[in-house]
Protein backbone atom coordinates (compact mmCIF):
# COMPACT_ATOMS: atom_id res chain seq x y z
CA UNK A 1 0.00 0.00 0.00
CA UNK A 2 1.07 3.65 -0.78
CA UNK A 3 1.87 6.20 0.50
CA UNK A 4 -0.94 7.03 3.52
CA UNK A 5 -4.54 5.23 3.67
CA UNK A 6 -7.00 7.49 2.21
CA UNK A 7 -4.78 10.08 -0.21
CA UNK A 8 -5.10 9.78 -3.93
CA UNK A 9 -2.69 7.40 -5.60
CA UNK A 10 -2.86 5.00 -2.32
CA UNK A 11 -2.97 1.05 -3.94
CA UNK A 12 -5.34 -1.06 -1.69
CA UNK A 13 -4.62 -4.65 -1.88
CA UNK A 14 -2.15 -4.53 -4.74
CA UNK A 15 -5.20 -3.87 -6.89
CA UNK A 16 -7.67 -1.24 -6.05
CA UNK A 17 -5.87 2.61 -6.92
CA UNK A 18 -8.03 5.63 -5.25
CA UNK A 19 -8.32 8.54 -7.76
CA UNK A 20 -10.56 10.72 -6.47
CA UNK A 21 -12.57 10.98 -3.12
CA UNK A 22 -16.11 11.03 -3.01
CA UNK A 23 -17.43 11.53 0.25
CA UNK A 24 -16.57 12.00 3.86
CA UNK A 25 -18.65 10.29 6.86
CA UNK A 26 -18.47 9.50 10.21
CA UNK A 27 -17.66 6.07 9.44
CA UNK A 28 -14.86 6.66 7.08
CA UNK A 29 -14.18 8.13 2.82
CA UNK A 30 -15.59 6.48 -0.09
CA UNK A 31 -13.41 6.92 -3.14
CA UNK A 32 -13.24 6.14 -7.01
CA UNK A 33 -10.80 3.73 -7.61
CA UNK A 34 -9.76 1.47 -10.31
CA UNK A 35 -9.55 -2.20 -10.49
CA UNK A 36 -6.17 -2.78 -11.60
CA UNK A 37 -6.83 -6.39 -13.04
CA UNK A 38 -10.43 -5.73 -14.34
CA UNK A 39 -10.08 -2.58 -15.53
CA UNK A 40 -12.89 -0.98 -14.26
CA UNK A 41 -13.79 2.07 -12.17
CA UNK A 42 -14.86 1.05 -8.67
CA UNK A 43 -16.50 2.60 -5.60
CA UNK A 44 -13.85 2.10 -2.55
CA UNK A 45 -15.16 2.80 1.29
CA UNK A 46 -12.42 2.95 3.39
CA UNK A 47 -13.32 2.33 7.32
CA UNK A 48 -12.43 4.88 10.02
CA UNK A 49 -9.27 4.37 11.64
CA UNK A 50 -10.29 3.94 14.64
CA UNK A 51 -12.93 1.69 13.68
CA UNK A 52 -10.19 -0.65 12.54
CA UNK A 53 -8.96 -1.32 16.15
CA UNK A 54 -11.65 -3.05 17.39
CA UNK A 55 -10.94 -6.26 16.41
CA UNK A 56 -14.59 -7.12 17.33
CA UNK A 57 -15.75 -4.86 14.30
CA UNK A 58 -13.41 -5.44 12.29
CA UNK A 59 -14.62 -9.66 12.22
CA UNK A 60 -18.48 -8.73 12.68
CA UNK A 61 -17.42 -6.23 9.67
CA UNK A 62 -16.05 -9.29 7.81
CA UNK A 63 -19.03 -11.23 8.10
CA UNK A 64 -21.81 -8.49 7.08
CA UNK A 65 -19.59 -7.70 4.12
CA UNK A 66 -20.03 -11.69 3.16
CA UNK A 67 -23.68 -11.48 3.92
CA UNK A 68 -24.30 -7.74 2.01
CA UNK A 69 -22.28 -9.15 -0.96
CA UNK A 70 -24.82 -11.96 -1.44
CA UNK A 71 -27.77 -9.58 -2.07
CA UNK A 72 -28.33 -9.32 -5.78
CA UNK A 73 -31.20 -7.02 -6.49
CA UNK A 74 -31.34 -4.22 -8.93
CA UNK A 75 -31.67 -1.50 -6.29
CA UNK A 76 -29.09 -2.72 -3.95
CA UNK A 77 -25.22 -1.16 -4.60
CA UNK A 78 -23.25 -4.89 -5.27
CA UNK A 79 -20.58 -5.25 -3.39
CA UNK A 80 -17.59 -6.75 -5.13
CA UNK A 81 -14.97 -7.47 -2.63
CA UNK A 82 -13.64 -6.68 0.89
CA UNK A 83 -10.15 -6.43 1.85
CA UNK A 84 -7.86 -5.52 5.23
CA UNK A 85 -4.40 -3.63 4.22
CA UNK A 86 -2.49 -3.46 7.27
CA UNK A 87 -5.01 -1.16 9.51
CA UNK A 88 -7.37 -0.44 6.79
CA UNK A 89 -10.83 -2.37 5.47
CA UNK A 90 -12.44 -1.45 2.58
CA UNK A 91 -15.61 -2.34 1.11
CA UNK A 92 -15.11 -2.72 -3.04
CA UNK A 93 -18.37 -1.48 -4.50
CA UNK A 94 -20.20 -0.79 -8.01
CA UNK A 95 -19.58 3.22 -8.50
CA UNK A 96 -23.34 4.67 -8.91
CA UNK A 97 -23.43 7.65 -11.36
CA UNK A 98 -25.86 9.70 -9.18
CA UNK A 99 -26.42 12.05 -6.45
CA UNK A 100 -27.77 10.96 -2.68
CA UNK A 101 -31.36 11.15 -2.35
CA UNK A 102 -30.48 14.23 0.47
CA UNK A 103 -29.08 16.13 -1.76
CA UNK A 104 -32.41 15.56 -4.48
CA UNK A 105 -34.76 16.95 -1.08
CA UNK A 106 -32.00 19.85 -0.54
CA UNK A 107 -32.12 21.15 -3.90
CA UNK A 108 -36.31 20.40 -4.86
CA UNK A 109 -37.81 19.37 -2.24
CA UNK A 110 -41.53 19.22 -1.78
CA UNK A 111 -40.85 16.54 -4.43
CA UNK A 112 -44.31 15.25 -6.25
CA UNK A 113 -46.53 12.45 -5.20
CA UNK A 114 -45.71 10.37 -8.36
CA UNK A 115 -41.44 10.96 -7.75
CA UNK A 116 -41.77 10.08 -3.85
CA UNK A 117 -44.22 6.89 -4.68
CA UNK A 118 -41.14 6.00 -6.97
CA UNK A 119 -38.37 6.29 -4.48
CA UNK A 120 -40.30 4.70 -2.05
CA UNK A 121 -41.55 1.37 -4.13
CA UNK A 122 -38.19 0.74 -4.88
CA UNK A 123 -36.40 1.37 -1.36
CA UNK A 124 -38.95 -0.79 -0.45
CA UNK A 125 -38.31 -3.54 -2.84
CA UNK A 126 -34.57 -3.14 -2.02
CA UNK A 127 -34.86 -3.78 2.05
CA UNK A 128 -37.45 -6.38 1.25
CA UNK A 129 -34.43 -8.64 -0.49
CA UNK A 130 -32.32 -7.65 2.47
CA UNK A 131 -34.86 -9.07 5.14
CA UNK A 132 -35.67 -12.07 2.97
CA UNK A 133 -31.59 -12.36 3.31
CA UNK A 134 -31.83 -11.36 7.27
CA UNK A 135 -30.16 -8.45 6.66
CA UNK A 136 -31.38 -5.31 8.44
CA UNK A 137 -30.02 -2.00 7.37
CA UNK A 138 -30.24 0.06 10.56
CA UNK A 139 -29.38 3.46 9.43
CA UNK A 140 -31.78 4.18 6.03
CA UNK A 141 -31.99 7.57 5.20
CA UNK A 142 -31.46 9.75 2.39
CA UNK A 143 -28.09 9.87 2.12
CA UNK A 144 -27.77 5.82 1.86
CA UNK A 145 -30.11 5.83 -1.19
CA UNK A 146 -28.71 7.09 -4.28
CA UNK A 147 -30.96 8.18 -7.33
CA UNK A 148 -29.10 8.02 -10.96
CA UNK A 149 -30.29 10.63 -13.78
CA UNK A 150 -32.81 8.00 -14.82
CA UNK A 151 -34.40 7.90 -11.78
CA UNK A 152 -33.36 4.14 -10.30
CA UNK A 153 -32.95 3.99 -6.81
CA UNK A 154 -29.78 2.16 -5.52
CA UNK A 155 -29.52 1.55 -1.60
CA UNK A 156 -26.08 1.66 0.34
CA UNK A 157 -24.87 0.62 3.10
CA UNK A 158 -26.14 -2.51 3.93
CA UNK A 159 -24.67 -4.43 7.57
CA UNK A 160 -22.29 -1.81 8.24
CA UNK A 161 -24.53 -0.11 10.89
CA UNK A 162 -25.47 -3.47 12.25
CA UNK A 163 -21.90 -4.49 12.29
CA UNK A 164 -20.95 -0.76 14.35
CA UNK A 165 -24.29 -1.74 16.38
CA UNK A 166 -22.27 -4.77 18.37
CA UNK A 167 -18.89 -2.83 18.36
CA UNK A 168 -17.74 -1.46 22.37
CA UNK A 169 -17.19 2.01 20.61
CA UNK A 170 -19.90 4.13 22.82
CA UNK A 171 -21.19 4.97 25.91
CA UNK A 172 -23.29 4.23 28.27
CA UNK A 173 -27.35 5.31 27.40
CA UNK A 174 -25.62 6.32 23.78
CA UNK A 175 -28.05 5.54 20.97
CA UNK A 176 -26.51 4.80 17.64
CA UNK A 177 -28.19 5.65 14.43
CA UNK A 178 -29.20 8.93 12.80
CA UNK A 179 -31.58 10.46 15.52
CA UNK A 180 -34.03 11.86 12.73
CA UNK A 181 -34.61 8.57 11.20
CA UNK A 182 -34.56 6.62 14.08
CA UNK A 183 -37.53 3.99 15.09
CA UNK A 184 -39.35 4.59 18.40
CA UNK A 185 -38.09 0.98 19.81
CA UNK A 186 -34.38 1.62 18.48
CA UNK A 187 -34.23 5.36 20.60
CA UNK A 188 -35.43 3.03 23.99
CA UNK A 189 -32.30 0.82 23.03
CA UNK A 190 -34.80 -2.07 21.66
CA UNK A 191 -33.23 -4.39 19.10
CA UNK A 192 -33.68 -3.05 15.58
CA UNK A 193 -35.51 -5.18 12.93
CA UNK A 194 -37.16 -5.07 9.29
CA UNK A 195 -39.63 -2.57 10.90
CA UNK A 196 -37.45 -0.52 12.23
CA UNK A 197 -36.46 -0.38 8.35
CA UNK A 198 -39.87 0.56 7.62
CA UNK A 199 -40.04 2.84 10.35
CA UNK A 200 -37.43 5.21 8.74
CA UNK A 201 -39.22 4.63 5.00
CA UNK A 202 -42.38 6.78 6.51
CA UNK A 203 -39.81 9.69 7.94
CA UNK A 204 -38.05 9.61 4.36
CA UNK A 205 -41.44 9.75 2.72
CA UNK A 206 -42.50 12.46 4.75
CA UNK A 207 -39.60 14.50 4.50
CA UNK A 208 -39.89 14.41 0.61
CA UNK A 209 -43.31 15.14 0.18
CA UNK A 210 -42.94 18.14 2.95
CA UNK A 211 -39.21 19.25 2.66
CA UNK A 212 -39.06 18.86 6.59
CA UNK A 213 -38.05 15.88 8.50
CA UNK A 214 -41.44 14.79 10.71
CA UNK A 215 -38.91 14.86 14.25
CA UNK A 216 -36.40 17.26 14.54
CA UNK A 217 -36.32 19.03 18.32
CA UNK A 218 -32.65 20.92 17.74
CA UNK A 219 -30.84 17.85 19.36
CA UNK A 220 -29.99 14.26 18.47
CA UNK A 221 -31.54 12.91 22.17
CA UNK A 222 -34.62 15.47 22.19
CA UNK A 223 -35.60 13.99 18.34
CA UNK A 224 -35.10 10.57 19.77
CA UNK A 225 -37.69 11.21 22.24
CA UNK A 226 -39.94 13.25 19.97
CA UNK A 227 -40.20 9.45 17.47
CA UNK A 228 -40.96 7.93 21.26
CA UNK A 229 -43.57 10.64 22.57
CA UNK A 230 -44.94 12.81 19.72
CA UNK A 231 -47.19 12.18 16.87
CA UNK A 232 -46.07 12.91 13.43
CA UNK A 233 -47.36 16.41 12.05
CA UNK A 234 -49.81 15.01 9.56
CA UNK A 235 -49.17 15.59 5.68
CA UNK A 236 -50.74 18.27 3.51
CA UNK A 237 -54.56 17.60 2.23
CA UNK A 238 -53.15 17.60 -1.50
CA UNK A 239 -51.09 14.87 -0.94
CA UNK A 240 -52.95 11.44 -2.70
CA UNK A 241 -54.77 9.40 -0.03
CA UNK A 242 -52.84 6.46 -1.00
CA UNK A 243 -49.32 7.65 -0.29
CA UNK A 244 -50.75 9.33 2.46
CA UNK A 245 -52.16 6.68 4.31
CA UNK A 246 -48.63 4.31 3.44
CA UNK A 247 -46.56 6.81 5.00
CA UNK A 248 -48.72 7.52 7.52
CA UNK A 249 -48.64 3.45 8.32
CA UNK A 250 -44.86 3.51 8.11
CA UNK A 251 -44.77 6.41 10.77
CA UNK A 252 -46.74 4.09 13.66
CA UNK A 253 -44.99 3.73 16.86
CA UNK A 254 -46.05 0.14 17.97
CA UNK A 255 -43.80 -2.04 15.08
CA UNK A 256 -47.14 -4.32 15.03
CA UNK A 257 -48.84 -1.11 13.52
CA UNK A 258 -46.95 -0.43 10.97
CA UNK A 259 -47.14 -2.43 7.20
CA UNK A 260 -46.39 -6.01 7.97
CA UNK A 261 -43.34 -5.80 5.25
CA UNK A 262 -41.18 -3.87 3.07
CA UNK A 263 -43.13 -5.84 0.29
CA UNK A 264 -46.54 -4.55 1.26
CA UNK A 265 -44.98 -1.08 1.19
CA UNK A 266 -43.62 -1.50 -2.58
CA UNK A 267 -46.71 -3.27 -3.12
CA UNK A 268 -48.98 -0.71 -2.18
CA UNK A 269 -47.32 2.17 -4.23
CA UNK A 270 -46.90 0.15 -7.72
CA UNK A 271 -50.49 1.50 -9.00
CA UNK A 272 -51.20 3.92 -11.52
CA UNK A 273 -51.24 7.79 -10.82
CA UNK A 274 -54.73 7.75 -10.86
CA UNK A 275 -54.98 5.62 -8.20
CA UNK A 276 -52.79 7.42 -5.54
CA UNK A 277 -55.69 9.83 -5.29
CA UNK A 278 -57.46 6.40 -3.70
CA UNK A 279 -56.98 5.28 0.13
CA UNK A 280 -55.32 2.64 1.26
CA UNK A 281 -57.55 0.82 2.94
CA UNK A 282 -55.40 -1.59 4.18
CA UNK A 283 -51.71 -2.91 4.88
CA UNK A 284 -51.67 -6.43 4.04
CA UNK A 285 -48.59 -8.64 2.31
CA UNK A 286 -49.18 -9.26 -1.29
CA UNK A 287 -49.60 -12.16 -0.99
CA UNK A 288 -52.40 -14.34 1.24
CA UNK A 289 -53.79 -17.35 2.15
CA UNK A 290 -57.52 -17.21 1.80
CA UNK A 291 -59.28 -19.45 4.87
CA UNK A 292 -61.44 -22.38 2.60
CA UNK A 293 -64.95 -21.97 2.80
CA UNK A 294 -67.86 -24.51 2.70
CA UNK A 295 -70.25 -24.47 -0.48
CA UNK A 296 -73.47 -23.65 0.14
CA UNK A 297 -76.14 -26.55 -0.42
CA UNK A 298 -78.04 -26.29 -3.41
CA UNK A 299 -80.95 -25.40 -3.29
CA UNK A 300 -82.41 -27.12 -6.78
CA UNK A 301 -84.72 -29.77 -6.08
CA UNK A 302 -82.99 -33.52 -7.08
CA UNK A 303 -84.34 -33.97 -10.64
CA UNK A 304 -83.92 -37.88 -11.17
CA UNK A 305 -84.54 -40.46 -8.03
CA UNK A 306 -83.01 -43.80 -7.94
CA UNK A 307 -83.91 -47.01 -9.37
CA UNK A 308 -84.66 -49.72 -6.48
CA UNK A 309 -83.20 -53.37 -6.30
CA UNK A 310 -86.62 -54.74 -8.14
CA UNK A 311 -85.92 -52.73 -10.84
CA UNK A 312 -88.99 -50.34 -10.26
CA UNK A 313 -89.13 -46.92 -10.95
CA UNK A 314 -90.77 -45.03 -7.82
CA UNK A 315 -90.58 -41.73 -9.27
CA UNK A 316 -88.64 -40.39 -12.16
CA UNK A 317 -89.73 -36.50 -12.32
CA UNK A 318 -92.72 -35.14 -11.21
CA UNK A 319 -93.59 -32.80 -14.65
CA UNK A 320 -96.47 -31.93 -16.18
CA UNK A 321 -95.51 -32.68 -19.83
CA UNK A 322 -92.53 -34.49 -21.79
CA UNK A 323 -91.40 -30.90 -23.27
CA UNK A 324 -90.94 -30.13 -19.94
CA UNK A 325 -88.57 -32.56 -19.60
CA UNK A 326 -86.48 -32.01 -22.26
CA UNK A 327 -85.88 -28.69 -21.17
CA UNK A 328 -84.67 -29.72 -17.41
CA UNK A 329 -80.47 -29.69 -17.21
CA UNK A 330 -78.85 -33.03 -17.07
CA UNK A 331 -78.64 -33.21 -12.64
CA UNK A 332 -77.39 -36.33 -11.41
CA UNK A 333 -78.39 -36.96 -7.28
CA UNK A 334 -75.22 -39.03 -5.62
CA UNK A 335 -76.70 -40.96 -2.15
CA UNK A 336 -74.42 -40.94 1.02
CA UNK A 337 -73.16 -43.81 1.82
CA UNK A 338 -74.24 -43.74 4.97
CA UNK A 339 -77.91 -44.86 3.23
CA UNK A 340 -76.64 -48.27 2.32
CA UNK A 341 -74.87 -50.92 4.33
CA UNK A 342 -72.10 -53.10 2.56
CA UNK A 343 -74.51 -56.17 2.36
CA UNK A 344 -77.11 -54.19 -0.05
CA UNK A 345 -76.34 -53.56 -4.17
CA UNK A 346 -76.10 -49.84 -4.31
CA UNK A 347 -78.86 -48.93 -6.87
CA UNK A 348 -77.50 -47.29 -10.35
CA UNK A 349 -78.14 -43.16 -10.85
CA UNK A 350 -79.42 -42.33 -13.91
CA UNK A 351 -79.63 -38.22 -15.30
CA UNK A 352 -82.98 -37.11 -17.12
CA UNK A 353 -81.68 -36.67 -20.16
CA UNK A 354 -80.81 -40.36 -20.56
CA UNK A 355 -83.83 -42.03 -19.43
CA UNK A 356 -86.00 -42.42 -22.44
CA UNK A 357 -89.08 -39.80 -22.47
CA UNK A 358 -92.05 -41.71 -20.78
CA UNK A 359 -95.07 -43.35 -22.75
CA UNK A 360 -98.10 -41.12 -22.32
CA UNK A 361 -100.56 -42.72 -19.62
CA UNK A 362 -104.19 -42.56 -20.00
CA UNK A 363 -105.42 -41.26 -17.11
CA UNK A 364 -107.22 -43.53 -14.75
CA UNK A 365 -110.97 -43.97 -14.71
CA UNK A 366 -112.63 -43.60 -11.08
CA UNK A 367 -116.26 -44.93 -11.26
CA UNK A 368 -118.36 -44.87 -8.19
CA UNK A 369 -118.95 -47.39 -5.70
CA UNK A 370 -121.60 -49.34 -6.73
CA UNK A 371 -123.84 -51.03 -4.46
CA UNK A 372 -123.60 -54.78 -4.31
CA UNK A 373 -120.76 -54.59 -6.08
CA UNK A 374 -117.03 -56.29 -5.62
CA UNK A 375 -114.95 -54.37 -3.64
CA UNK A 376 -111.78 -56.29 -4.48
CA UNK A 377 -112.59 -55.55 -8.20
CA UNK A 378 -113.72 -51.63 -7.98
CA UNK A 379 -109.83 -51.27 -6.34
CA UNK A 380 -108.45 -53.00 -9.21
CA UNK A 381 -109.60 -50.54 -11.55
CA UNK A 382 -109.72 -47.14 -9.70
CA UNK A 383 -106.30 -47.64 -7.62
CA UNK A 384 -103.85 -44.51 -8.09
CA UNK A 385 -100.35 -44.89 -8.66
Amino acid sequence: MTPRPGAEGTVLGDRYTLTERIAVGGMGEVWAATDTVLGRTVAVKLMHPALGQEQDFVDRFRTEARHTAALHHPNITTVYDYGEDGDTSYLVMELVAGQPLSGLISERAPLSAQETASILRQAASALEAAHEAEVVHRDVKPANILITPDGTVKLTDFGISRALDAAPLTQVGQVLGTAQYLSPEQAMGQVATASSDIYALGVIGHEMLTGRRPFEAGGPVATALAHVNQPPPPLPETVPARIRDVVSACLAKDPADRPASAAAVAHALTVTDAALAAPWLAVPAPTQTMPAQAMPAQTEPTRAMPTNTSGVTKSIARTSSASTRKSLPTVVSLPKASRFSSASPRPRWKPIRSSPPLPSRTPPVFLPKLPHSDASTTSAVSRKT
